[in-house]
């Protein structure tokens, strides 16, 4: 090990345990650590903002952007407040069911648009249910992070991973819907159950609090109804082109830079209230964290460490996928799964190529892993940074810990179930 890496590496781990630890701001962690990374020369001006393998994911960060101005615009229009008391109405002010009502429709909209824009759209009206119920929206907020995560799985744009891996394998929509979609399903339900077991006491219910809210006519809320149009239409159309990508092959991050800034044009609001409900903190944590695990790829020690798994499985290749899905799992928890599967994909591909289609499956155990994995930390992936971000500055934080201590329960089953899922459905027989 030269004393390069052996630097990164110390830089790494301590920027790691600092934010595990929260003694110091993570975004304050996240740059200075990537500070550091370029003063021990593990990577350069070039590599940070230009390079596709080792630097800022340029994509990530303006698809952030242009669907938080999206969010925010519609925000002031009063239609979360509606959805809020429309929800709370149709499930009687009963928090759990409130919690599965959510947890659905969060993994529904992850699997259909992708899951940080679902988080964005649902995380506001969560806040507005629990405020108007006088519940603590931390429960709810942690269980939409993990079902988005979870729903995303299952199609090709629902998670950033899959884009990459698609991209990688050469694999279409249907085939990421047909593979992944059962078990995808299966662990949903799971997830439902695991939240009343960890959640059901902090669910309280306040019969007073309730009947008011029954009172309420969510019609009422709607506050700017010709902005709620635009909004909806533009929109409309930012879903629409995420969807139709490979038609358009316009990037996400486009499509939603373009819907906001003809949103801004269409609806003439001040630059301070269109800007008002931007993390910036998350969007800074993002590139200080790119920046450090870019330098970790640029060093050659994420790929040293994946062929060396490679080669340990030979043509094993059941014991590869098993490799892949906790490899993934473990290591999507300790980074965030978007630069570890974007390291991690050419060295799949080029098992599957050596080992046809009895290696196919590879992919899947990859995806599963990554996405699944995603849930165990508060910064294994972007949703959970996403709703964290917006849970802090509504008043209401979560810290490190508080995330983990669940996101290692639902990791640790659901890849548990994936794997015999992969064994029954690939390599029994």
């Amino acid at each position: 090990m030269t004393p390069q890496i052996g630097l990164a590496l110390a830089i790494f781990g301590g920027a790691y345990i600092f934010i595990a630890t929260e003694k110091i701001s993570r975004v304050t962690v996240a740059l200075v650590g990537a500070a550091l990374m370029v003063v021990v020369g593990a990577t350069d001006g070039h590599a940070v903002f230009f390079s596709q393998e080792s630097g800022i994911d340029w994509n990530v960060i303006f698809l952030l952007l242009g669907m938080m101005m999206i969010v925010g615009i519609l925000q002031q229009s009063g239609v979360f407040e509606f959805l809020a008391i429309w929800a709370a109405k149709r499930a009687k002010g009963r928090p759990f069911v409130i919690m599965v009502m959510m947890i659905v429709i969060t993994a529904v909209l992850s699997a259909a648009l992708d899951n940080v824009t679902t988080v964005l759209l649902i995380a506001p009206v969560t806040l507005l249910i629990c405020d108007r119920l006088a519940v603590s929206p931390i429960p709810f907020l942690i269980a939409e992070v993990m079902a988005s995560n979870i729903g995303g799985a299952a199609t090709l744009i629902g998670d950033p991973p899959n884009i990459i891996i698609a991209s990688r394998g050469g694999l279409t929509f249907n085939e990421f819907l047909v593979n992944l979609g059962p078990i995808v399903v299966i662990l949903l339900i799971v997830l439902i159950g695991l939240c009343w077991l960890m959640f059901r006491k902090q669910l309280h219910y306040d019969a007073e609090r309730v009947e008011r809210v029954m009172a309420l006519s969510e019609r009422e809320a709607i506050r700017d109804g010709g902005l709620l149009i635009m909004s909806l239409v533009v929109l409309g159309l930012v879903l629409a082109g995420f969807v139709l990508q490979s038609v358009t092959h316009v990037d996400p991050s486009l499509v939603a830079l373009i819907g906001a800034g003809l949103l801004v044009l269409l609806t003439r609001l001040e630059t301070r209230k269109v800007f008002a409900d931007v993390e910036w903190e998350t969007l800074l944590f993002f590139a200080g964290l790119f920046i450090m695990v870019g330098s970790l790829v640029n060093l050659g020690i994420i790929d040293k460490v994946g062929q060396a798994a490679t080669e340990a499985v030979g043509s094993n290749y059941f014991g590869a996928a098993s490799a892949l899905l906790f490899g993934s799992a473990v290591f999507s928890g300790i980074v965030d799964n978007i630069p570890y599967v974007t390291t991690m994909a050419p060295l799949t591909n080029d098992l599957v190529l050596a080992g046809g289609s009895a290696a196919h499956p590879l992919w899947w155990a990859l995806a599963l892993g990554a996405d699944l994995g995603g849930n165990a930390t508060a910064i294994g992936a972007s949703a959970n940074v996403v709703v964290l971000g917006i849970a802090k500055r509504n008043g209401h934080p979560i810290s490190f810990w508080q995330f983990t201590k669940y996101g290692l329960i639902v990791t640790v089953v659901t890849i548990t179930l994936t794997l015999p899922y992969l064994y029954l459905r690939y390599f029994a027989g």
